[in-house]
């Protein structure tokens, strides 16, 4: 295990809430407002999208799948490991309707050496996808989240710091900086928050976890160099959510100081968790692909539908 020179987070003052806004760290919501628009409109949503086979394509050495599940939730396979990022399945968040139905089913998965969990938020950290995981071998997380992975069946549990590295064999995980926030209730904010970098077989697989824009992208491209960068584009509107997520035009930044080859997209589309319109995320992403002639870099996958790089 290795270590940088960057520490923890120092973490916020406790106060208690004034308000409902002040549930949240960018006093995002009223009451009223967040249940007509998040919860209520959701209801009356029609769910779309279908569960995909799973196909686990036959890969050389030095190749890499990658399949996005939804969401923030990926399969990353070589042809000796198989990783899951922030696995979340679930058709309903509490009162929350996911609106896309999962790209693959939570059963059909194959065996899981590695899930790497970028923080406890309930649309990251999914205890009931969790367990219904056959005994994955490693889970690797923020300090401070180990106590809620506790009977989720994992055989060994790893925490890590930011800059931190954990290995085994020829594969080294790298848990990296981010802005954001991790408490999964009101005051717990002893938990980290942040991304990994993932590292086999000469390829380096960045999942950003939730970010808003911020200058450490520049510090982990330079210290890391990852080769592909998945990259969260939506819950950005209004403009106070950008305190804690990234607009496409900022994740195109980020990317650009990330110094990556590859752009695959995600948090979108599944969950509403903002203001803007579903589909907008990826048409805005699209149209700044042409005119900054990134589109060759821009890889937008379907939900269950693996891409070998």
């Amino acid at each position: 295990m290795t270590k940088a020179s960057s520490t923890r987070p120092v973490p916020p003052r406790r106060k208690l809430p004034r308000s409902f806004k002040d549930l949240t760290p960018s006093k995002h919501f009223n009451p009223r407002t967040f249940f007509q628009e998040m919860i209520l409109k959701g209801w009356f949503t029609k769910r779309t999208g279908a569960h995909r086979p799973t196909i686990c394509p036959r890969l050389r050495h030095g190749q890499v799948a990658v399949t996005w599940i939804g969401h923030a939730s990926f399969l990353i396979q070589f042809n000796d490991l198989n990783v899951l990022v922030d696995p979340n399945f679930a058709n309903w968040l509490f009162l929350l309707k996911r609106l896309k139905r999962s790209g693959l089913r939570v059963q059909d998965l194959p065996p899981i050496d590695l899930v790497l969990l970028t923080h406890a938020h309930y649309d990251h950290f999914h205890k009931p996808t969790l367990r219904k995981l056959d005994h994955p071998k490693i889970g690797v997380m923020p300090w401070g989240v180990g106590d809620l992975a506790k009977n989720l069946g994992f055989g060994r549990v790893v925490e890590l710091d930011w800059w931190e590295s954990f290995s085994q064999r020829d594969w080294k995980v790298t848990f990296t900086p981010s802005k954001h926030w991790g408490a999964r209730t009101l005051h717990d904010q002893h938990r980290g928050y942040g991304g990994f970098v993932l590292e086999h077989q000469g390829r380096k697989i960045y999942h950003a976890g939730d970010s808003a824009y911020f200058a450490g992208f520049a510090e982990i491209g330079e210290k890391l160099r990852p080769e592909i960068a998945l990259l969260p584009i939506g819950a950005y509107h209004p403009e106070s959510f950008r305190k804690v997520h990234m607009g496409p035009d900022q994740a195109v930044q980020a990317f650009k100081d990330l110094r990556a080859k590859f752009f695959v997209p995600m948090h979108y589309g599944t969950f509403k968790l903002s203001f803007e319109d579903m589909a907008e995320p990826p048409r805005w992403l699209k149209e700044i692909a042409v005119q900054q002639r990134l589109t060759k870099y821009l890889k937008i996958l379907d939900e269950g539908v693996p891409k070998v790089f």
